[in-house]
Order: C-alpha cells, then sequence, then structure tokens
C-alpha cells in the first residue's frame, strides 16, 4: 500500500530547493520585476520592452533591415514580423523594399514613431534609475559585466557604453 503524503500547510513557508541558487531563476525573477515595472512605466504609451528596443534601434540606424533587427533584438524572424506589424499599424514605423534585395525592407521611424520614442526615453530613463537605485556605480558595472559572461557569443555584436 502506497504512503500517504502529508499535505503542505497553506500557512507553511515554502522551501524553493535548489532555485535560489541557480543564477537562471534568479535571472528570471529579476527579469520579472524589470518588466513589470517598464510596462506600468510605459502604460500610458502602450510600449513594450521589445516594442522600444526595436525603435531605438531603427533611430540608431536608419534603414535597417528586418532581418539585421531580428538578429539585434535576438527575435527569430516570425517573432520580428508581427512586432513590426503591430508598430507599422499603429505608423511608428514605415517598411520600404530595398532596390537592390527586393526580398529585405528597410525600416524607418515615422515621424510619429520618431516623437512618441522621444516621449518615452525619459521615462525608460527614470526606470533604469528605479532597477538600480540599490546599485553603486560599481555595483552596476560588475553586473554587466558578469551578464555579458552568460552566453557571451550573443553578446559580441553589442556595443556597449
Amino acid at each position: 500500500m502506497a504512503k500517504r503524503r502529508q499535505s503542505r500547510r497553506t500557512d507553511d513557508p515554502i522551501d524553493f530547493g535548489m532555485l535560489p541558487d541557480l543564477a537562471g531563476y534568479r535571472i528570471r525573477l529579476a527579469q520579472i520585476a524589470i518588466f513589470r515595472d517598464f510596462v506600468a512605466s510605459m502604460q500610458a504609451s502602450c510600449v513594450t520592452p521589445t516594442q522600444f528596443g526595436a525603435l531605438v534601434l531603427m533611430e540608431a540606424n536608419p534603414g535597417i533591415r528586418q532581418l539585421d533587427l531580428a538578429r539585434a533584438l535576438q527575435l527569430d524572424r516570425s517573432s520580428v514580423v508581427p512586432l513590426l506589424e503591430r508598430l507599422e499599424k499603429r505608423g511608428l514605423v514605415a517598411r520600404e523594399r530595398l532596390r537592390q534585395d527586393r526580398r529585405s525592407n528597410a525600416l524607418h521611424l515615422t515621424a510619429k514613431g520618431l516623437r512618441l520614442l522621444q516621449e518615452v526615453k525619459p521615462r525608460v530613463l527614470d526606470h533604469e534609475r528605479r532597477l538600480s537605485a540599490s546599485l553603486s556605480t560599481e555595483d552596476r558595472a560588475a553586473l554587466a559585466r558578469s551578464l555579458a559572461l552568460i552566453f557571451p557569443e550573443r553578446q559580441k555584436n553589442n556595443k556597449t557604453n
């Protein structure tokens, strides 16, 4: 006969087992907190972290090819298409067929997209200040260096300030 397991009482603290020792678990918790704060900060503008990243990259790289944008955002082609469709539908982005390669699109911010980006950048900087408020300048630099060590091959093309 199988031994009956004792049920956990609802007021007992949860044992997280090995989870707190896993870097991926800690990073995921941080990511959830970061995304929640970002979404709350951008609620009036309806901009997601991925959309913001795409807009910033298009501003910094006018005419960026759709495939290059996908690579820079670490998205596959099937994910970048709906992202661009949403931005285009909102009038923030324009796609233009490249003359030299009719299979590729060059991406540009519209005037509306540029205005929105200028509006949300200060909120993103406030969001970043909230995130790092308890970190010293040295801690922030160490965190950035440590995170870059995780899958460094994915970081090689990212320029940091």
